[in-house]
């Protein structure tokens, strides 16, 4: 009878154990520092002037919504349907935008690691065991067999909110490694376009030597006719055939650039290069507009920019969970089975057991561990404060630095256009008083060469400009805003929600 009072008191006694833990985990509170995103430098209007288009747009102009830079597919508006296609390819096929979705992934799954730590564990393990003592009486057995089928559960009540801290980290680290995932494919597209334009920059430079060749072949039969008419000298047709050839050597040259952008593109792509070849296409229109917006909303539109700022997010919760280490921890264990020596008798309502209580834990002396594991995070995290500004501050130089090659360009641009126009007139004349025989063929020469250097110059800077174009794009974001961050609720898969 005692016996089963006993049992009776314990049986009853569980639920008040249950109550007082709901009560302190209701009333548990959150210890550590509040995030609150630190303020980055921002000006209120960049040093350069955006172009004269959109000095009123802020942000990408939606002005459809099927407007491709609303999408983030920025590279329509360069109306190039290769280029549209091959874009298309790296989102799906680059294999470091694949190694970053990877990580995403990972980083979502350690999300729910962290927040199962918030309901009990469950579990048991069932035993036979077969043990033998010294026999010390006669005709005893020393054998004995202990078959145990246990179920225990413990909970650790998050009375000071270090695993909620824990859950927000790594909901924080997986929406930084989803804007990380963004500015991957930002990154390849961007690297991708560049490419593209500097190899049909090689294109352009190939189809003006080309036709620079084919004049200097006729100059060269011209000279040569000069010659065997006793009108011009050998000097005048070593010098046309000299010309004539180092062209022809700069021609062949620059195959080996143009090689190298399309097996770049390649790889980009995820191909190997043998299975990817890009049609000649000379460049010939001037880069669009692109919409600049104002600086603030920079901050906004960068995907890596997005992805410092959720990494100080997680970093400051960590400096919650070092503090939350400075107070006690409650633990709730349970366990309930059937234990016996007899299999028989194993599986009935006398074998059976239980065992119910909290647990504290409290650490009075640890050398400064805590304290030291604290300074750290709190380290950490102004780290990631410094490193947050430093990239904003890159970005806004990167953003003027490409409005004003843009612009410098476009002035220079102008300027080389003219210096065309004049160095193709002075050919012009220099040949019509070559054939005449009133000046020599090294007036002719220099012509040409003042012509061609112009030329080049022109098709350098319209790669520049449009490759430029491309560098200020990324560095305003691609189109991507942090709207399209996923939320704590999207890190989650929708069974555990």
């Amino acid at each position: 009878m005692p016996h089963t009072s006993s049992a009776f008191i314990r049986i009853h006694l569980w639920p008040r154990y249950v109550l007082a833990a709901t009560l302190l985990f209701a009333t548990s509170c959150v210890v550590g520092p509040t995030y609150k995103r630190p303020t980055a430098p921002v000006t209120p209007a960049f040093k350069e002037p955006p172009p004269p288009e959109f000095k009123e747009v802020e942000g990408w102009k939606p002005t459809t919504p099927g407007d491709a830079a609303a999408k983030g597919k920025w590279w329509e508006i360069y109306k190039d349907p290769a280029l549209n296609a091959l874009e298309e390819r790296v989102a799906i096929d680059n294999q470091n935008v694949l190694l970053a979705e990877a990580q995403f992934r990972e980083a979502r799954a350690a999300t729910n690691i962290a927040k199962a730590a918030l309901s009990p564990t469950i579990g048991s393990s069932a035993a036979v065991t077969e043990s033998r003592t010294a026999n010390t009486i006669p005709n005893a057995s020393g054998m004995h067999t202990a078959l145990s089928l246990p179920l225990s559960a413990s909970w650790e009540p998050d009375l000071w909110g270090n695993i909620r801290r824990g859950v927000t980290a790594a909901t924080a680290t997986a929406q930084a490694s989803a804007a990380q995932l963004e500015n991957a494919r930002l990154l390849y597209q961007a690297l991708l376009a560049e490419d593209y334009f500097l190899l049909h920059g090689q294109d352009s430079q190939c189809a003006l030597l080309e036709s620079t060749v084919k004049n200097y072949q006729e100059y060269l039969t011209l000279t040569q006719n000069r010659y065997a008419g006793g009108v011009a000298s050998d000097l005048d047709v070593a010098q046309a055939e000299s010309q004539l050839y180092t062209t022809q050597s700069q021609l062949k040259d620059l195959g080996v650039a143009r090689a190298q952008y399309e097996h770049a593109i390649a790889v980009l792509t995820g191909k190997p290069p043998a299975e990817l070849n890009i049609p000649t296409l000379a460049l010939k229109n001037p880069p669009p507009p692109v919409p600049i917006g104002v600086p603030s909303s920079l901050l906004e539109r960068r995907p890596d920019i997005a992805a410092a700022e959720r990494q100080m997010a997680a970093a400051n919760e960590q400096v919650g969970i070092a503090t939350a280490a400075f107070y006690p921890t409650l633990t709730l264990g349970a366990s309930i089975g059937l234990q016996n020596t007899s299999i028989t008798r194993w599986l009935s309502w006398p074998s059976r057991f239980f065992s119910i209580g909290p647990a504290i834990s409290q650490t009075f002396y640890d050398a400064g561990r805590r304290k030291a594991a604290l300074t750290q995070t709190e380290a950490a995290f102004d780290a990631t404060i410094a490193s947050y500004r430093q990239l904003v501050l890159t970005a806004f130089q990167q953003v003027e630095d490409n409005l004003a090659a843009l612009r410098i360009f476009e002035e220079e641009s102008r300027i080389v256009d003219q210096a065309v126009a004049s160095a193709e007139r002075a050919l012009t004349v220099s040949s019509a008083q070559y054939k005449a025989g009133t000046t020599s063929y090294l007036a002719v020469i220099t012509a040409q060469a003042t012509a061609l250097n112009a030329e080049r110059t022109a098709v350098e800077l319209l790669t520049r400009r449009l490759t430029a174009s491309v560098l200020l794009i990324q560095a305003l974001g691609g189109g991507w805003d942090v709207s399209k961050l996923p939320t704590p609720q999207d890190i989650l898969p929708p069974k555990t929600k």
